[in-house]
């Protein structure tokens, strides 16, 4: 009782200083400039929640501040199950009702017609949310989970209730009510009425679900075209992805630090950069297209702006993801069942056929989702090479922000999007339904693994050392675009390009930055280096929810999390705008809706690799640290993290590499004050100057290289030890060998 007795007596401190300390309300000028310290606590734009009741007429804070204290009160109570219950409804109601009152008054009055009708007008409204609130906000999430949890819930253990408690939170406000806003303006009129004319046209749209291409050979809906491409992109991304996990892992290629750097590139890079390099290579005018015209006479087309260029730029971008969640499955495979096949004299082909191959069937499943999900969101590969083919990401944008300006189509092709994605959701579960792929368990685990097939080490050296190739070429091209005058006009080298976007001098002592681009330079690498362990630390923890606890709504809050990541970036940059743009919470021009949207765009990543990588890891390391009474926390700490080292780092790789390369939704939500590097280099091919953009990217490709590196050094490896047992070489021998190596 005396530790929960703390535990809860810290929220209620938190609580305390919400309501009597902390601005309720948001603070124009920004919480961390402090420039509300001067009109604090009497002025209505800094009075904390206490104040803002008799001073300012605020009496809707009132309920809140009484439903604080009943919590409170709760907190002397002897009998358990009544203590219990109190917390749990006072969490619960003070969190619905801030909710419904941020929501039903803005900032003339009321924005709900019914609530003027039951309590009639009032004379002020309340402006958005403000630290006080938020706190407040977090403090009855967590009084609800404290008092779930001392009724029993997840066997009372306080740190997994109020961890599904926080996330579901974050759900909610950052997925679910933006996501929603969003699919409410496709019913709307543009006075905001109700109106479902609109959604009833564009949902029997023939431009969307026609099959001419296999009826009359004309060209197919926009919905096929995305589905189509979608499984050819997440089908070749898959198994090159296993490819080279298998050679990295299971073969002696030589280069293998070289591949996997070259495996990374094209997840660091500017998804526009590629095309335009593919572009200078494969267009009419591209390098290799006026070779073959010079050398063989072969007519120049525009076979590369369409389907087959946006399939092979989403290669060349989605490949590596594959990759990141793959080479820990391959490498998480026990060699002991390996060894174990070829002792009842399985070959290799058999061994990796019947053994190896089935153990990777999470790690291939997720791989699959994740191409299917990121080719079916992807904008900028689209943008730059689609031509007249659009996608269902590019259709979205250009019905929002076109001569279209049609929101009720953006939510109708949103709404098919989330069906394809969900679609494949439930066709990867059912399949990896019922069935254990555990492979490290608390066990020794000895022995290497199994050499490959000899066919299988054939074909995937054929597959794999080709595309190194091609990748080495296209990233050539993007280095030497940087040292051009004019990229494809005018060859001749020159250093001008980097030295307007990166040029800097010494004042008095003193570094001044005078290049162009270091301003959202700077914006950018703060962002991203806060939102990636945000991220990481958000997915992985819901990966361990998903995978080791059972709970109700466990499928719902698991689609909840991949919703936000197969919308197009897009849409989500316009569901946040309409979200946040106006009370209760008010975010655009701000650092924190960036954030945010990184956070929750790029957590399901970090989710996915956690399954895969958590699905192998026998539930019985988690019970014997139970048995030896640790918690949940340092379970997850001590056991657990350890051996999820290699998800770790996707998962921070990953975010920290699209929070820098994101363009779709961070074309909307960035500011002057808060411009990231991709608006920007936007904004230079719009003025023509592609110089001084490449040069951007090919600066950013460096920094996120050494910022990588950093990261799979502070993470480290993955230990799992393995016993070679080699004849006349004891046990104890073979253990000292190991240590020395």
């Amino acid at each position: 009782m005396d530790y929960r007795n703390r535990r809860l007596d810290f929220t209620l401190w938190l609580g305390l200083a919400a309501f009597l300390l902390l601005p309720w309300y948001r603070i124009e000028s920004g919480f961390y400039a402090f420039r509300w310290v001067a009109d604090y606590p009497l002025a209505p734009s800094a009075s904390p929640a206490l104040l803002q009741i008799p001073l300012h007429g605020k009496l809707w804070l009132a309920f809140n501040l009484a439903l604080f204290l009943a919590s409170c009160a709760a907190r002397f109570v002897k009998d358990p199950t009544l203590r219990a219950r109190l917390l749990c409804w006072s969490g619960f109601l003070g969190l619905l009702f801030l909710a419904l009152q941020g929501l039903a008054i803005g900032i003339t009055g009321w924005n709900w017609t019914i609530a003027e009708t039951l309590f009639g007008q009032i004379s002020d409204g309340q402006p958005s949310m403000g630290a006080g609130a938020v706190l407040a906000a977090i403090s009855y999430v967590l009084i609800f989970s404290f008092g779930l949890a001392e009724r029993g819930a997840m066997k009372g253990d306080a740190f997994i209730v109020a961890t599904i408690s926080v996330l579901i939170f974050l759900v909610v406000v950052f997925v679910f009510y933006p996501i929603g806003s969003m699919f409410v303006g496709g019913f709307q009129d543009f006075d905001g009425s109700f109106n479902s004319d609109g959604f009833f046209r564009n949902v029997t749209d023939g431009s969307i679900w026609s099959l001419g291409c296999i009826t009359d050979g004309s060209r197919c809906g926009v919905a096929w075209r995305t589905l189509v491409l979608a499984i050819m992109t997440a089908s070749a991304s898959t198994l090159l992805g296993l490819a080279f996990a298998l050679v990295a892992t299971r073969t002696r290629f030589r280069f293998k630090k070289g591949l996997r750097l070259l495996t990374v590139l094209p997840i660091i890079t500017p998804p526009f950069v590629i095309g335009l390099a593919l572009t200078l290579l494969f267009g009419r005018a591209g390098i290799v297209t006026t070779t073959l015209s010079d050398l063989f006479g072969i007519e120049p087309s525009r076979w590369l702006y369409g389907l087959t260029g946006i399939w092979i730029a989403q290669v060349l971008s989605f490949t590596p993801i594959s990759f990141l969640v793959l080479i820990g499955v391959v490498e998480g495979v026990s060699p002991s069942m390996e060894e174990a096949s070829q002792t009842l004299r399985a070959g290799r082909w058999r061994t990796f056929w019947a053994v190896s191959l089935p153990l990777m069937k999470p790690g291939l499943a997720n791989a699959f989702l994740i191409g299917f999900i990121e080719s079916m969101a992807d904008f900028g590969n689209p943008l730059v090479l689609g031509g007249s083919h659009g996608v269902l990401s590019t259709e979205i944008f250009f019905a929002v922000v076109g001569s279209q300006n049609d929101p009720s189509r953006a939510a109708v092709l949103a709404m098919i999007l989330l069906c394809f994605t969900l679609t494949a959701f439930i066709a990867q579960r059912f399949w990896l339904a019922g069935k254990n792929f555990a492979t490290v368990t608390g066990k020794g685990d000895s022995g290497q693994h199994a050499a490959l097939p000899k066919p299988v080490s054939i074909l995937v050296h054929i597959i794999v050392i080709p595309w190194m190739a091609f990748t080495a070429v296209v990233y050539g091209m993007i280095a030497f675009g940087g040292f051009v005058k004019t990229w494809g006009l005018d060859n001749s080298l020159t250093l001008d390009h980097y030295r307007r976007a990166f040029s800097f001098s010494v004042v008095d002592g003193g570094v001044a930055w005078t290049g162009v681009a270091w301003n959202s330079f700077w914006t950018t690498m703060e962002i991203s280096l806060i939102a990636a362990p945000l991220t990481a630390a958000v997915g992985l923890a819901t990966a361990y929810i998903i995978v080791r606890q059972k709970f109700a709504g466990r499928e719902l809050f698991e689609f909840a999390l991949m919703m936000s990541f197969a919308i197009p970036g897009t849409v989500i940059g316009i569901s946040y705008i309409m979200a946040f743009n106006l009370p209760p919470l008010e975010m655009t021009g701000t650092a924190l809706i960036l954030i945010a949207c990184f956070v929750f765009r790029n957590m399901p990543v970090g989710v996915r690799g956690g399954i895969a990588a958590m699905s192998q890891l026998d539930k019985s390391l988690d019970e014997a640290s139970m048995t030896l009474r640790a918690n949940s926390f340092r379970t997850i700490r001590h056991v657990i993290l350890p051996l999820l080292r290699p998800a770790i780092t996707a998962a921070l790789v990953y975010s920290f590499v699209r929070a820098i390369t994101s363009i779709s939704a961070v074309i909307f939500l960035v500011s002057a004050q808060y411009n990231m590097a991709t608006s920007y280099i936007v904004g230079l091919v719009e003025n023509g100057e592609y110089g001084v953009a490449i040069a951007y990217s090919s600066m950013l490709i460096v920094v996120m290289i050494v910022v990588i590196t950093g990261f799979q050094l502070a993470v480290g490896e993955r230990r799992l030890r393995r016993e070679n047992r080699v004849a006349g070489v004891s046990s104890a021998q073979s253990e000292t060998l190991e240590k020395t190596a």
